[in-house]
Parts: C-alpha cells; sequence; structure tokens
C-alpha cells in the first residue's frame, strides 16, 4: 500500500493585498514537499508544490488571479526555497528483503566452491 502526502516545509506570510477581498494583511504563502511511504520504504522525494491562500476571505488564489507584486515576491520565496534533502529509508520489511537477498547471494557463491 502506498501513500502520498505532501508536508509543509515553509510558510510565508505575505504583506500584498488580496485579488479577491484586497485586504492587506491575508495572504498566505505555503509550499510543500512530497513524502511517499510504502510497506518497504519512506522516502522524501525532490518534488514540491506550493498554495496560495487568503486568511480573511477563506480563498485559494491561483496564479491567474496574481498580480505582478504577487509574482515578484512569490519568485523571490521560490528562489530562497530550500527543500529537505532526498532520503529513503527503509523499514523492517524492506531490511529483510534487502538481507535474504545477500545471503542468496552469498550461499550461490559458496555452494559450488565446497
Amino acid at each position: 500500500m502506498k501513500t502520498e502526502k505532501l508536508i509543509t516545509i515553509k510558510e510565508h506570510t505575505l504583506n500584498n493585498h488580496c485579488p479577491e477581498c484586497y485586504n492587506k494583511t491575508g495572504l498566505q504563502l505555503v509550499f510543500k514537499q512530497k513524502f511517499v511511504e510504502t510497506s518497504w520504504y519512506r522516502a522524501i522525494t525532490k518534488d514540491t508544490a506550493f498554495e496560495m491562500s487568503c486568511n480573511t476571505c477563506n480563498t485559494i488564489i491561483y496564479p491567474a488571479r496574481w498580480t505582478d507584486d504577487i509574482e515578484r515576491v512569490f519568485d523571490y520565496h521560490q528562489k530562497a526555497l530550500r527543500p529537505k534533502r532526498t532520503s529513503i529509508k527503509l523499514k523492517r520489511l524492506g531490511w529483510f528483503v534487502v538481507i535474504f537477498a545477500l545471503i542468496a547471494v552469498v550461499a550461490a557463491i559458496l555452494v559450488p566452491l565446497l
């Protein structure tokens, strides 16, 4: 069973006007990174996503509605973003398979020598 979820790596409160309600204090920019978990391993991938929303009018602000100021601020924050390093960690079942495969390879090499 494979589960994928996005974990939050950075949140920014922006001082730009919301294109929906024109409030200056409600914009929130969130960067997320993909996390994959199976019965064999856990992994953090290099895939990132973003979401901009307004906390005042409770709407998601899609890139088509962004102003030039919002785009500049977004580009700045995206360049400054340092995602977590990609990694893979084996679970217990994964370690059993790796160890069993190593034992099988060593046995296949040593049996003809006996």
